[in-house]
């Protein structure tokens, strides 16, 4: 057996949320088989649990926001990230929550009272988690206008720009692609301009060389080179890498050295590890650091198929 087809075999022994992935993305089977097992993951493994743990209210973790990494943002996007099929009844009664707590009158989301202002970064997450979801509501739409509001001139965003920054954070640009991403996935409207704005930022981090400093060349944060899963709020190379072959974005020159740090990250044997896992209470864990990690592995044999293919 090829290497690659044994680390295939490898991912599809794991959680069902690693496996429809691995279908969908690497295997290559009809839509009704990766629908198939997509619907495995509202009933077992780390969906199933994590949909066990919900509170009457909707939420999880007694909290909105907090604690980290309990509260209901943060289970709400790991469950988007595990693949829960869209408009799952449980998934909307957290969707109306978030909502209903955090949405402001700027037309971002505002967990806190004491700003007078909405979050950019937790806008950015929630809009991802609600078009994901597919909720009906109009407020959806009045997230997308208030991100759009708050890009900056270099084409990112940053959640300081209400403090005086003036150049864009990593940490908030990929949030708030994520969430353009799948606003744009799930609503038809406003298309257009959810494109542009993607696409303005996606030149942004490439000018970056998605984790360099555009004046220096020197490595931003070395965190960014480390693979982790779940991200939280976090940006990463592979996190930023899977964006850019979610959207099949144009494979720009500029994103040489980000591919190559994920080839000299992969192993022997073909798999890639967890390097950093960010601390604060679990509902459980699901990978171990220094361990052979799926989640790194499924996405970095989608983003290197992805840059390879003509």
């Amino acid at each position: 057996m090829k290497q690659k087809d044994y680390t295939i075999q490898w991912l599809l022994k794991g959680d069902p949320a690693i496996r429809w992935q691995t279908l969908r993305d690497l295997v290559g089977v009809s839509k009704k088989k990766v629908l198939r097992e997509r619907k495995l993951v509202a009933e077992s493994g780390w969906g199933a649990r994590l949909l066990k743990l919900q509170e009457p209210s909707g939420g999880w973790g007694a909290g909105i926001y907090s604690p980290k990494w309990t509260s209901t943002t943060y289970t709400m996007l790991l469950l988007r990230d595990l693949g829960l099929p869209s408009k799952h009844p449980q998934a909307l009664k957290a969707c109306t929550l978030l909502l209903n707590k955090g949405f402001y009158e700027d037309g971002g989301i505002n967990f806190g009272s004491y700003h007078k202002h909405s979050e950019t970064c937790i806008t950015g997450m929630v809009l991802s988690i609600v078009s994901y979801f597919q909720i009906r509501d109009d407020r959806v739409h009045n997230l997308v206008d208030h991100l759009l509001e708050q890009q900056m001139k270099d084409g990112g965003w940053n959640c300081q720009s209400y403090r005086g920054a003036t150049h864009s954070s990593f940490h908030t640009t990929i949030l708030a692609l994520e969430g353009l991403r799948e606003y744009e996935r799930s609503y038809p409207r406003k298309a257009t301009e959810v494109q542009k704005a993607q696409q303005k930022a996606r030149e942004f981090l490439l000018v970056h060389r998605l984790f360099k400093s555009h004046r220096t060349g020197k490595i931003v944060n070395p965190a960014m080179t480390r693979f982790s899963f779940p991200p939280r709020w976090h940006y990463d190379v592979i996190r930023v890498l899977d964006y850019f072959q979610e959207v099949d974005a144009e494979k720009d020159k500029r994103l040489e050295d980000a591919i190559q740090i994920v080839r000299k990250r992969q192993k022997k044997d073909g798999r890639w590890l967890l390097q950093n896992r960010y601390p604060g209470r679990t509902f459980f864990e699901m990978e171990k650091v220094g361990e052979p990690s799926r989640w790194n592995t499924l996405r970095a044999l989608r983003v290197l198929k992805w840059w390879e293919s003509t």
